[in-house]
């Protein structure tokens, strides 16, 4: 199945300061992404959804503005040539001081499905942080 890129733009009522933990921390992101995520010595994550679990690396973040996780492989490799991703962006407008939060998922998931998934993943953390 060919993979395909959502991307999906969602306003918050929170400070970039305040949600970037929810993004990057293992116990952040169990509170409302997946049922659990685990991280090792390696700083792999292990992310637990329906009794699976999903391996991926965070192969790039910065402080208050982005995160992004490549999925690993049954070995534990990434897939070279056109890796799985998933990335957390945090952007602010400027003129509206407004905080949105853009999901960026390339994977092999149906784009409907997607977007039924992040709105429900970012409604809950919504919910947790208040915005």
């Amino acid at each position: 199945m060919p993979k395909e890129k959502f991307i999906g733009e969602y306003p918050i009522n929170a400070s970039k300061k305040m949600l970037y933990p929810y993004f990057s921390t293992a116990s952040g992101l169990a509170q409302w992404f997946a049922d659990d995520v685990n991280i090792n010595e390696d700083k792999v994550f292990t992310f637990l959804w329906d009794g699976d679990e999903n391996k991926a690396k965070m192969v790039s973040s910065r402080t208050n503005s982005h995160v992004r996780f490549e999925f690993l492989d049954e070995e534990g490799q990434s897939e070279d040539d056109d890796p799985t991703y998933l990335e957390f962006k945090l952007d602010m407008n400027e003129l509206t001081q407004e905080v949105f939060i853009r999901v960026t998922d390339y994977s092999d998931m149906d784009r409907e499905e997607q977007q039924e998934l992040y709105d429900s993943l970012i409604h809950d953390l919504k919910e947790i942080v208040g915005g």
